[in-house]
């Protein structure tokens, strides 16, 4: 079993900034990827960013040059500049993990419940 937990999300101002956490726990055996998913009102769910064990990311266009995933140990962060109208949405955090189990190790992924960005003068 995994839990993750995300904080960070707020009302902030167009061009501002904001920081996204997440911190994984539980009976993990290792990582292999991390992410973080967005969803708008009346829009399907998005990847965002993706990092993988190796360090290895990858972002949607609409964010590339302006938000920076990074993972230490089991906790993943967003770092979000320049911030635009558009990127309100609830954030979710993803991770792809191996866990251990009585038997063995198996794979899943978890999910977040989400924390809500909000862009807006």
């Amino acid at each position: 079993q995994v839990q993750l937990v995300e904080s960070g999300g707020g009302l902030v101002q167009p061009g501002g900034s904001l920081r996204l956490s997440c911190a994984a726990s539980g009976s993990i055996f290792s990582i292999n990827s991390m992410g973080w998913h967005r969803q708008a009102p009346g829009k399907e769910r998005e990847l965002v960013a993706l990092i993988t064990s190796s360090g290895a990311t990858n972002y949607v266009d609409s964010v590339k040059g302006r938000f920076t995933i990074s993972r230490d140990k089991n906790t993943v962060y967003l770092r979000m500049n320049s911030l635009k109208l558009e990127d309100t949405a609830v954030y979710y955090c993803n991770g792809r993990v191996i866990i251990e189990t009585e038997t063995g190790v198996r794979q899943g992924d978890y999910w977040g419940k989400g924390t809500e960005v909000t862009v807006s003068s």
